[in-house]
């Protein structure tokens, strides 16, 4: 099993379908793809020495070169590390370390930060600009074919933040992936040749993994020329591609909604909006239905069940007669077929509908571990089961609802920010003595990231600081938009930080 095949399957059945587009233009149809594809793999093994089953890390804005790179490196026979683009080059060091990564490839504005990272990853030979002629000189060897790999060889390696702080590596094999690929058809939504999907969220996180699906049935996967989220240039793409998906975060939704009313562009091309990543209120979704009718499917996953745990369709969304509809849109959906979804309590015993417990997932979409991590795997994976650490209840229809984050993870925007991981930083400075970082709702992000810091006795603290130090450590996203100063955190009678009174007090 390769999913490459995905790709030459789709070649040999439609080699003039439009595959990749930069803006309107279209740059590739499946036939060239499949070439490029094929030739960047030669030039991946024997320009670059990798061999099967080494990393390649992508350090990329969103652009056409990604959906190459994806391809050419299972081709090749090798796991493709996306790397969100945002991050401090810092924090590219773990990965590249942990990875062992041997090649890496970027783009413009990026290419400095993993340069400079690439001194502290002794595996990493070197850093292609995806623009450079040396990127050019991969596409002109000769072209291998797909390299045989097993279904549990791993094909993406994707980074996140553990409430430890130290980043996990989540082992996706190429069996997890095509499950998560199928399961798109079964319950998200139909896809057809000549469709297109708009990457207006990056690549390096859900979108890219929607390549999958749309390239297995031969859509057109449009990079914007401006490489992320901008409104009304989505809008303008949806007068030239047709068949139109965008997977987004709700704060995306947002304003897309609100640059519609404002605007009134033509939407008539836009098929399907997949959102998730973050909570969608209730009213923001009812907002969306009416500015563009009923175009809206929800997925709910997490990196370790990438985008497959739980899903609602149009249909769902559609069907406002239904009497429990209000709490179905406040709900992430049913379990995808063929996964399964159980909530449980502190002794992983399943609860019975309307109870508390921890979200827990078992299914072909579920990874292989935390690669360098046997203890996390472990006690993530336990009793046979993926533990979330998010909080809700299934209802007697199967729809499940979430409640809270038992991590204390903040999502903001639609990224995830892990509070540890900021607290670490903030406790380098020598006049913090204590700090805690909680989410505080807001109305445009969703969540944003709050500091509350203790000085020592005597020592000056302000903000400006604090914020210079965070930004010299870890990614300006994750950085805290606000600071408040107490003389005490509040604590049990064990000293843990209470963050339920921090949010409460916020």
């Amino acid at each position: 099993m390769n999913l490459a095949l995905l790709l030459q399957r789709s070649a040999q059945a439609f080699p003039r379908q439009p595959a990749v587009a930069l803006g309107a233009a279209v740059l590739h149809d499946y036939a060239g793809l499949a070439g490029r594809v094929a030739r960047l793999a030669g030039g991946l093994r024997d320009k670059l020495g990798l061999l099967p089953g080494q990393r390649v890390a992508l350090v990329m804005q969103n652009c056409p070169q990604y959906i190459e790179l994806f391809f050419a490196c299972w081709q090749a026979g090798l796991a493709v590390v996306p790397i969100n683009a945002k991050l401090h080059p810092r924090e590219l060091e773990f990965i590249f370390r942990d990875t062992a990564a041997g090649a890496c490839f970027a783009t413009a504005g990026l290419a400095e930060g993993a340069t400079a990272a690439r001194a502290a990853a002794p595996a990493l030979a070197r850093v292609v600009d995806v623009d450079s002629a040396e990127y050019s000189g991969l596409l002109r060897a000769e072209p291998i074919a797909p390299a045989e790999t097993g279904p549990l060889d791993i094909a993406w390696l994707f980074y996140t933040s553990g409430t430890t702080g130290q980043p996990k590596g989540v082992m996706i094999s190429h069996a997890n992936l095509l499950a998560a690929t199928l399961a798109y058809f079964t319950d998200v939504d139909a896809i057809a040749p000549g469709d297109s999907i708009l990457h207006a969220a990056p690549m390096s996180h859900g979108s890219g993994l929607y390549i999958l699906p749309h390239v297995a049935k031969a859509a057109c996967n449009v990079a914007p020329e401006s490489g992320g989220f901008d409104e009304a240039e989505i809008f303008e793409l949806l007068r030239h591609h047709r068949g139109a998906t965008l997977f987004a975060a709700p704060t995306m939704v947002k304003r897309l909604v609100a640059y519609a009313e404002q605007a009134r562009p033509d939407s008539a091309n836009l098929k399907t909006i997949v959102y998730g990543g973050g909570p969608m209120y209730v009213e923001d979704c009812k907002a969306a239905l009416r500015a563009f009718g009923c175009k809206l499917a929800q997925i709910y996953g997490q990196g370790e069940s990438p985008m497959t745990i739980t899903a609602m369709d149009k249909a769902l969304h559609a069907d406002s007669a239904n009497p429990r509809y209000e709490q179905r849109l406040a709900s992430v959906g049913r379990p995808f077929t063929g996964i399964e979804v159980r909530v449980a309590d502190a002794d992983d015993r399943p609860l019975s509908a309307g109870e508390i417990g921890e979200v827990l997932v078992r299914g072909p979409t579920v990874m292989a571990g935390y690669l360098n991590n046997p203890e996390a795997t472990a006690q993530t994976l336990r009793n046979g089961w993926l533990h979330t650490g998010d909080v809700g209840f299934l209802d007697e229809e199967g729809f499940l609802t979430l409640r809270d984050r038992s991590k204390d993870l903040i999502i903001s925007g639609g990224s995830n920010i892990y509070p540890r991981e900021v607290e670490e930083v903030l406790a380098r400075h020598p006049a913090v003595a204590e700090a805690a970082v909680v989410g505080a709702p807001d109305a445009e992000w969703g969540e944003i990231v709050v500091a509350c810091v203790v000085a020592r006795p005597g020592k000056a603290l302000t903000a400006k600081a604090l914020d210079a130090l965070c930004l010299d450590h870890i990614a300006r996203f994750k950085r805290p938009k606000r600071y408040v100063f107490l003389d005490t955190l509040p604590k049990n009678a064990t000293g843990k930080v209470l963050k339920t009174e921090l949010r409460k007090r916020l």
